[in-house]
């Protein structure tokens, strides 16, 4: 190995949570090195949050624009995939990062390219696609922000099936005839939507009872019944058994339990993430190759006070912007250390931990229609032993709605802590809902009060109008 170059913060992994660590740090004057082993921007910009939602602003326009009166007739055809595709590439830089790279160089940051690891305390080695070898020495922090990748289940004939993960599904040069998809996350019903409105036949194939477990039972609800009347099929409680693939080119046959087939043209498996630090070089600090790094609310690794993890690698909040949101704590952190701050501000909501991981935590499901979510669910806050009320409100009664489209369709939630009188968590899921959420997300992080969010007076006549109902709705005995 060549001498180690030092620098005050060494960063593992360029997707939005290493790039926001370069940020912060670099805000802090801090030198730093960003080691990057595919393309600067990661997962994100790429193959996951970035091309989905170009793949899936015009099916969701089309949908809107069809329960508008007087405007319904002109939508009826199918869409232009072709530039629907091409608007994608667009957004997805054509998968070249020179846009990152200049950004980062703006910044004062170094990027190495190369695969990194870990080589003891304080120390990353790079090697290069070139084969180049490099070692860098971090004087304050390193922080792995390496992220995951898609699980692809070992069954019978699955390799040479070659399914799809989310990266093939949001990088695809043409809608496949027959889509089959197996999950019922967050990419399975995002790509159930984003193909079927884009001329595939889709079949989703869920193990569970439902689309969307992890949120409020109704938002799954909503969101399969509206796939359905698309024309895509929806089957939960199913499991695959094997796959077969016919030759290089044919259709993909899976096989669900008790012998049932059903054949398709691509194969999608949404069944989850796993870390990507099977090859980081955890073993040479004492950790376990191969599996989340686990760390406290400042985003710091327990027993090495010069080690961090943000983003999804840490398995706190598998979110982009949660990621983020980690890695600006992080590198608030490692600023106030390097400046030789004596005591972090650490209390819950203080500038150094991550406590919205856990009790403001946003997200929003693009389909049709959209599902977005903050904080806890009326199940996760039962069992986390909060006295609480749930307040449901059919969204489409709320005037704004109406107006937004014809036979709108959606359900609200609030989730409220009976003994401080402030909101735990909020659903929406509707058309448009996802505007929603941040309004919510800040009644939860602020913990305001009922009796304050009255003076929080929505306008009229938009969708917003929704708090008020909630509200009334939880003044009635």
């Amino acid at each position: 190995m060549s001498e180690a170059v030092e620098y005050d913060v060494v960063v593992l992994g360029g997707g939005p949570a290493g790039e926001n660590v370069v940020d912060r740090a670099r805000a802090a004057g801090l030198s730093t090195a960003l080691v990057e082993s595919e393309l600067v921007g990661g997962e994100c910009s790429y193959w996951a949050c970035v091309p989905s939602k170009a793949l899936l602003r015009p099916v969701l326009a089309r949908a809107d624009a069809r329960r508008v009166p007087g405007l319904a007739g002109a939508v009826e055809g199918p869409l232009d995939t072709a530039a629907v595709l091409a608007h994608r590439d667009y957004w997805a830089s054509d998968w070249k990062d020179q846009g990152q790279i200049d950004w980062v160089d703006s910044t004062g940051a170094h990027v190495y390219r190369g695969h990194g690891r870990l080589y003891g305390v304080r120390k990353v080695a790079v090697t290069s696609p070139e084969g180049e070898h490099h070692v860098l020495s971090a004087r304050h922090a390193v922080v792995i922000a390496t992220g995951t990748r898609a699980v692809v289940p070992d069954l019978p004939g699955i390799a040479d099936a070659r399914p799809w993960t989310s990266r093939e599904a949001t990088s695809a040069q043409e809608a496949p005839g027959r889509l089959l998809i197996v999950g019922g996350s967050v990419v399975a019903a995002e790509m159930a939507t984003a193909w079927q409105g884009l001329g595939s036949q889709v079949t989703v194939l869920v193990r569970g009872s439902r689309l969307l477990p992890r949120m409020e039972p109704f938002a799954g609800e909503l969101v399969a019944d509206a796939l359905r009347e698309a024309g895509a099929v929806i089957r939960t409680d199913v499991a695959v058994e094997a796959v077969v693939r016919d030759g290089s080119t044919g259709p993909v046959t899976v096989v669900l339990e008790g012998g049932e087939t059903l054949e398709g043209d691509e194969l999608l498996m949404a069944t989850g993430r796993s870390p990507r630090t099977e090859d980081i070089g955890l073993d040479t600090v004492g950790l376990a190759p191969g599996e989340w790094i686990g760390v406290d609310d400042s985003c710091r690794v327990p027993g090495h006070d010069w080690l961090y993890a943000v983003g999804d690698v840490n398995h706190r909040a598998l979110l982009t912007h949660q990621g983020k949101y980690q890695a600006r704590i992080a590198g608030a952190v490692i600023a106030a250390r390097a400046a030789g701050e004596a005591e972090l501000d650490t209390a819950p909501w203080g500038a150094h931990v991550a406590t919205a991981d856990e009790r403001a935590l946003p997200q929003v499901v693009f389909t049709d229609p959209e599902a977005a979510a903050v904080g806890l669910s009326l199940a996760e806050a039962e069992r986390a032993g909060h006295r609480v009320r749930a307040v449901d409100y059919d969204l489409a009664k709320v005037s704004g709605a109406g107006l937004y489209a014809d036979g709108y369709r959606g359900r609200a939630r609030m989730v409220v802590d009976l003994d401080r009188e402030v909101l735990l968590g909020a659903t929406f899921v509707g058309p448009g809902a996802a505007e929603l959420l941040h309004a919510a997300t800040i009644a939860v992080a602020a913990e305001v009060p009922i009796d304050r969010l009255w003076h929080a007076v929505p306008a009229f006549p938009t969708i917003s109008e929704i708090w008020l109902r909630l509200l009334e709705a939880y003044r009635q005995p």
